[in-house]
């Protein structure tokens, strides 16, 4: 008894037993959190995940913030150490502001719920795809080519949100400006037609079963488009679960019109006549 006793007296025994007891807490609260949101159904499934996966973030950095404060405490006094030490302070917190900026900017994100797990969502205007996991600081997001993606919060600029169900597709062919307007406008009048009768089951339909907002030619969207010609647009409002299917439907039959047409498209400048 004495010789277990003596042991447990030992310093790496005893910072051996503090991480395996923390280890364990970490299990049973995150084991806890889940069989919370698996009985209860207070919230809609994605804030639920959104939810368990930030809070197991939160009780791991937690588990090992007390973990390393154990282990100083036997080698400085922190009291003396947090208390008197100004400069230090000063300086550990101009180390880690970004750090702590990522952690502002994340609680933010969470609590005015911008952001859910399973979104889908494009960053800073270049980077689009799913929430796959959103941390205390970072997202990453599973885009189209596969690739995973990982931002800090501090670093978004830009965040566009599907919002939760509704994706607008809006797709486009930019044409030479030598190209008769009103040729071009029917044929697109005929490609949103098109679009309509054979992509119908994309859109998102209302509590009566009609489309939300059909595909429909939006006519000229912008002027002399880098100075080769102007864009003409197609957009519709589709279910998220269809958003990357339908741009691909509506790409296909912009790209047959156009053959089918003779349309003029917009020539590279260094393009020699």
């Amino acid at each position: 008894m004495l010789f277990f006793f003596g042991l447990f007296q030992q310093l790496p025994v005893k910072i051996l037993t503090v991480a395996l007891l923390i280890i364990l807490m970490v299990y049973f609260i995150r084991k806890s959190i889940r069989l919370f949101f698996d009985k209860t159904s207070l919230l809609d499934e994605k804030r639920e995940k959104t939810l368990m996966h930030f809070s197991n973030q939160v009780i791991k950095v937690l588990g090992l913030a007390f973990f390393f404060i154990y282990v100083l405490s036997h080698f400085f006094d922190l009291a003396k150490l947090v208390t008197g030490s100004v400069v230090v302070a000063g300086a550990l917190a101009l180390i880690l502001q970004h750090i702590i900026r990522d952690y502002i900017m994340g609680l933010t994100y969470l609590f005015e719920r911008q952001i859910h797990h399973g979104d889908y969502v494009i960053i800073n205007g270049n980077r689009q795809g799913e929430i796959e996991e959103i941390s205390m600081r970072h997202l990453k997001i599973r885009q189209y080519d596969g690739y995973l993606y990982t931002v800090s919060y501090s670093n978004i600029t830009e965040l566009q949100n599907g919002n939760r169900g509704r994706r607008r597709v809006n797709e486009s062919l930019v044409l030479n400006y030598r190209q008769n307007p009103d040729d071009a406008f029917k044929v697109m009048e005929e490609v949103a037609q098109i679009c309509n009768e054979k992509y119908g089951e994309y859109l998102l339909k209302d509590e009566n079963g009609a489309p939300v907002e059909s595909f429909k030619f939006n006519q000229l969207t912008e002027l002399n488009v880098d100075f080769r010609g102007h864009q003409y647009s197609i957009s519709g409002l589709v279910k998220e679960a269809d958003f990357v299917e339908a741009g691909k439907k509506v790409r296909y039959e912009l790209a047959m019109a156009a053959y089918k047409n003779d349309l003029m498209m917009a020539e590279s400048l260094n393009t020699s006549h």
